[in-house]
């Protein structure tokens, strides 16, 4: 044991001398609370340490000791279901047990050691073993079936014990290899450390969200990484629940970093009443809570995006799906601006560390699609929001995300002032998976690029338009520019504005969108055409199937598809009419 003495305090950060023969990032009890703590510098014996607690009221000269190990997250059965802080303390058992408010110090089991989980060995005694190779399962929930796998820096290669099957704690032996390594239903992993892999695979499934302009517009794969930027009440929480209920991942890893407390309270009184979709058990059943909001210790929200990706890949390795919702990495970027202030560091742009794009870019790359050490295909899929001050794009954590992540859903002031959910907007929005989900597309519906692409150039040029509308007014545009107008905000009213509150609305499965959109471009073209025989547009506002295409998101549900052929079918006819009425005046 390592013990050495506090020099100095200067908020979170807390220097210490004597602390020869610790390692950087080490985990250590700072002061007589025995706050927890990390070294992230050290230079002969002298120690720069961060703290994850409060530190109020400590004095120089109290001891700070060493555990000799780096910051390391329990990983187990029991994870689902969980609100942790940033560094695994679980929320709901210390409430439990001291009240609405941290003791300094305090300590609790991540995990709970008591529980009995009923294993199932897949294994025998004298099999030969490989690193993260699953021993046997646990039923976790009724929607997570664990695998307890042999952890990744086990020497061991064979197996010369395995417990039959049966209910054990999680601080029971499972098995040993022949190097005397005991193996149990946990291991431990430091946060800042990526789990290995057997190979990085290219993107090529999408995540479906349900949504709209997301799912269609702008993709994201499985495995890949998106950014939704926005200033105050643009909804960029709002969209993340929504993606977090809706989307088809096979774990939830929610962090709350950061943010406004009364946010984090709707997020850990809402997500447990909500019914997951896919199962129509709890939406917890799948999901794990990070919660650090804005006045917790700043050090703690720094740790808690290390903590939710470490807890991801953890799943990942089981041959998962995983989603991470990070709200919001700016918060996360502000924490590290204000310990590297702490510690005297030369600022770079705005006040924050010239380190953020490194930080930035090892998390976002923690993210991918993978084939796990266990033979399973897996993959982690990052969804973080940013906070630019007045929604101002320019600033640096937006720029030096965008460098990182492939996916760009930009939430428009305009929009969520109008009420238009989601607020993602078509012209700054930008998505790179649309050309690896194509093949994925393709097997649905082969019209998805075409449709998609038609719809995104007539909304930018109906975007160029506007600004000649608000010059001359629309009575000076010609009848096919006009109509333009007319099918954009067809586009916006019945396909892109989603309704949360709608049980139809608040979800469309991928042929249902391709389907809307293509009867959208369907009435463009048939509207040019008869426009091209010398139809007015007055006659086209006025025809009825223009109002049941708007209507479709509400009207038909997504197991009674068929009912827009009847809609497809009465376009064509009212159409058809128009048609033969204009070519008769033009013979004459």
């Amino acid at each position: 044991m390592i013990e050495g003495r506090i020099t100095r305090i200067s908020g979170p950060i807390v220097y210490a001398e004597g602390l020869d023969g610790c390692g950087l990032y080490d985990v250590v009890d700072v002061g007589n609370s025995k706050l927890i703590g990390e070294i992230i510098r050290l230079k002969e014996g002298n120690a720069t340490i961060q703290v994850y607690e409060d530190d109020t009221g400590m004095a120089i000269g109290e001891k700070v000791v060493s555990t000799n190990r780096p910051l390391a997250l329990r990983l187990g059965p029991g994870l689902i279901g969980k609100i942790y802080d940033g560094i695994q303390r679980p929320l709901e058992s210390m409430y439990e047990e001291s009240g609405a408010f941290l003791l300094p110090g305090q300590r609790s089991a991540p995990l709970d050691e008591q529980k009995k989980y009923h294993f199932v060995p897949l294994m025998k005694a004298g099999d030969s073993i490989s690193a993260g190779e699953v021993l046997g399962t646990v039923q976790e929930t009724k929607s997570v079936l664990h695998k307890i796998m042999v952890p990744p820096l086990t020497r061991g290669k064979k197996l010369v014990e395995l417990a039959p099957e049966g209910d054990y704690t999680i601080n029971e032996i499972i098995g040993k290899t022949e190097f005397g390594e005991e193996l149990g239903l946990t291991q431990y992993w430091p946060v800042r450390k990526p789990r290995p892999y057997t190979e990085k695979l290219s993107v090529s499934e999408p995540l479906m969200t349900g949504q709209r302009v997301i799912d269609v517009f702008f993709p994201l794969s499985k495995g890949g990484t998106a950014a939704i930027p926005g200033g105050f009440g643009t909804g960029k929480t709002m969209t993340q629940h929504a993606i977090a209920k809706w989307c088809d991942a096979d774990v939830i890893v929610y962090i709350g970093c950061g943010e406004r407390g009364n946010e984090m309270t709707d997020v850990l009184t809402e997500f447990p009443t909500l019914i997951d979709p896919r199962t129509g058990r709890s939406l917890m059943e799948r999901t794990i809570l990070i919660a650090n909001t804005s006045n917790m210790p700043v050090a703690a929200r720094e740790i808690s995006l290390y903590s939710g990706i470490t807890l991801a890949e953890y799943y990942r390795d089981m041959g998962m799906a995983v989603a991470i919702m990070a709200d919001s990495t700016s918060r996360w970027a502000e924490a590290l601006r204000e310990l590297s202030g702490r510690m005297e560091e030369m600022p770079a742009e705005e006040g924050f560390p010239a380190y953020l794009p490194t930080r930035l870019a090892e998390f976002y790359e923690r993210a991918g699609r993978v084939n796990a050490l266990c033979g399973k295909e897996g993959s982690v899929s990052i969804i973080g929001a940013v906070s630019p001050p007045g929604g101002d794009f320019s600033e640096p954590v937006t720029q030096h995300t965008k460098r990182f992540i492939r996916c760009f859903w930009a939430l428009d002031r305009e929009l969520a002032n109008a009420r238009h959910y989601p607020a993602i907007g078509w012209i700054e929005s930008y998505s790179e998976y649309a050309a690896e989900v194509r093949e994925w597309w393709n097997r649905l519906d082969p019209r998805w690029a075409e449709v998609r692409q038609q719809a995104l150039d007539l909304l930018k040029r109906e975007q160029r338009l506007q600004q000649i509308v608000r010059l001359i007014g629309p009575d000076a545009l010609p009848d096919a520019d006009r109509l333009v107008l007319i099918v954009a905000e067809m586009i916006k009213n019945g396909f892109l504005q989603q309704s949360a509150f709608d049980d139809i609305d608040v979800y469309s499965v991928p042929e249902k969108q391709i389907m809307i959109l293509s009867l959208i471009m369907q009435f463009y073209k048939k509207a040019l055409d008869v426009i091209s025989h010398g139809a007015p547009l007055v006659k086209i506002s006025a025809l009825t199937v223009r109002e049941d295409i708007v209507r479709i998101k509400t009207t038909v549900p997504n197991d009674q598809l068929e009912k827009i052929a009847a809609v497809s079918q009465h376009l064509n006819e009212q159409f058809d009419g128009l048609e033969k009425l204009y070519r008769k005046v033009d013979i004459r």
